[in-house]
């Protein structure tokens, strides 16, 4: 018997029957040599922490745009708090962390520069149909690896595909809607939990907002502080859930998750809304649209971009241009786009 092996018989022995032992998995759509040291999912957190596009995360924005403080989130970070909430209810639950963590570490690996500012224009300019949760399961099945793809497990890319919420139920009543795993599931509640505490954190710390803005219902139920509300929503979570029929059903108290919703209205409204993030993102906008135009017309350009970023494969899976594009202008971090676009539309200076 070898590690992985023992490590699967340790999940018989110590794991819910509700959760997704590694040895049950579905499997990889191509097939491989299991390793003999990890199990499936061990081996899928593995590949997407060390893809680009992971990297990439650090470098694009949560809300603010180009910060100027070192404390405000990014993409990275806010994937590394959904990281560990999943993996800290997983564990309460008896559940499998290393699923859990797969899917927190993928499911935002598609998402645009800019932030959701970024997926909107996409949505206006390339296709109505763009969404980061379908583009990060682009990236794991056919944009990284040059092409190839990560080859990850079915429970994992299910999981980042059915991660987002938009601005639906924080727990959807709609079975289309939910993940096939539990454990999948969780990170869709724990994404929320996540940027519910961090962006308004760092919308107080902006001046975006006062403290004494915030309902206080919201305050007076999940608390005041990053840790008081990240604890009272997680043991929420853990002590209200129940398991009928065979099956782990996530729930939550009618208080707290009031208290989130209302929560997610007062940053929708003004936060993410506010005039400050939606100045930003008009100048995102004519950025991320010109540069789309502009690679559409230049396709040796865009080549040499797209070997540059260790994406060159997308040239050649029998796609259209646009989606080509459209997978460029996803992948860039926000940096790289406002470097694109100066060297591209900004005068060169003469000698």
């Amino acid at each position: 018997m070898n590690l992985r092996e023992q490590f699967e018989k340790r999940e018989q022995n110590f794991m819910s029957p509700l959760g997704c032992q590694s040895a049950q998995s579905r499997g990889r759509e191509r097939m491989e040599t299991p390793c003999p040291i990890r199990t499936v999912f061990q081996v899928d957190r593995d590949r997407i922490v060390y893809s680009n596009a992971f990297r990439r995360l650090k470098h694009k924005t949560q809300v603010f745009l180009n910060p100027l403080g070192d404390e405000y989130r990014t993409r990275l970070t806010h994937t590394l708090e959904v990281s560990q909430i999943a993996r800290t209810i997983a564990r309460a639950m008896f559940l499998n962390e290393d699923l859990a963590e797969a899917i927190a570490l993928g499911h935002d690996l598609g998402h645009t520069p800019f932030g959701h500012g970024g997926e909107t224009v996409l949505q206006e300019i390339h296709s109505p149909n763009f969404s980061h949760h379908r583009q990060s399961l682009r990236v794991v099945d056919v944009i990284e690896n040059n092409g190839r793809g990560l080859n990850l497990t079915y429970e994992v890319r299910d999981g980042i595909l059915k991660h987002s919420k938009g601005y639906g139920k924080i727990i959807p009543d709609n079975p289309e809607e939910l993940a096939c795993t539990v454990e999948g599931r969780i990170v869709r509640v724990a994404d929320i939990m996540a940027y519910l505490n961090h962006d308004l954190d760092d919308a107080i710390r902006s001046g975006v907002i006062q403290e004494s803005q915030v309902p206080a219902n919201c305050t007076r139920t999940i608390g005041k502080t990053h840790q008081e509300r990240a604890t009272t929503m997680i043991r929420d979570l853990v002590f209200s859930s129940r398991a009928t029929d065979g099956e782990l059903h996530l729930a939550m108290s009618d208080d707290v998750y009031d208290a989130m919703t209302t929560l997610r209205a007062f940053l929708y409204e003004n936060v993410y809304r506010s005039h400050r993030v939606h100045r930003e993102f008009i100048k995102a906008k004519k950025i991320l649209s010109e540069l789309y135009a502009y690679f559409l017309e230049n396709e040796a350009v865009l080549e040499s971009e797209l070997a540059r970023m260790g994406i060159a494969g997308c040239l050649h899976n029998g796609e259209g241009r646009e989606q080509v594009v459209c997978d460029f202008i996803a992948s860039m971090t926000d940096r790289h786009a406002l470097d694109l676009y100066q060297k591209i539309f900004f005068p060169s200076p003469t000698i």
